[in-house]
């Protein structure tokens, strides 16, 4: 990987590592610090990686240094700030938003990251098997439970409109 290959794909793939730990993490100075040692780490490797592997390369190390992070700090439930800078008019969506949001939240992190990973960043099983060290089968069967507990939750007459 060149020098101009590295900052195209921090050009390109900068938001969308940001936007998937932050997502598992809620803190947002702590993804930050996360994405800025999966983009060093980039750099220090970037001989060995192959430039068309660096948007997979790029989400396993960031994976694995959130995970160390969850780890060494024991910091599970953190609290989430959204600073959204358009305004949401109609109530629906916002409420929509919310109970998304906390149905996600119920998820342990595991499932919430093939979540992510699958149905947000838009990864096949093969790709998510590879970032999160596990087989194709596993991500299949762990995305298909994730998905039953995301859908118990949603259908309870609580948080249906």
């Amino acid at each position: 990987m060149t020098e101009q290959n590295y900052n195209d794909c921090v050009n390109q793939y900068a938001d969308n590592v940001f936007r998937f730990i932050v997502k598992n993490l809620r803190h947002e100075e702590d993804a930050r610090d996360i994405v800025q040692t999966a983009f060093e780490k980039l750099w220090r490797n970037r001989e060995s990686v192959e430039n068309d592997k660096c948007k997979s390369y790029l989400f396993t190390v960031a994976y694995n240094q959130m995970i160390d992070h969850i780890r060494k700090n024991k910091r599970i439930q953190l609290k989430e700030e959204f600073h959204e800078e358009t305004k949401v008019g109609n109530q629906t969506s916002t409420h929509i938003k919310k109970v998304l949001m906390e149905a996600l939240n119920r998820l342990n992190e595991t499932q919430k990251s093939l979540v992510m990973l699958k149905d947000y960043e838009g990864y096949n099983y093969e790709e998510i098997g590879r970032i999160m060290n596990l087989s194709e089968s596993q991500v299949k069967v762990y995305l298909h439970r994730a998905r039953l507990a995301l859908r118990d939750y949603l259908v309870k007459p609580e948080n249906v409109m």
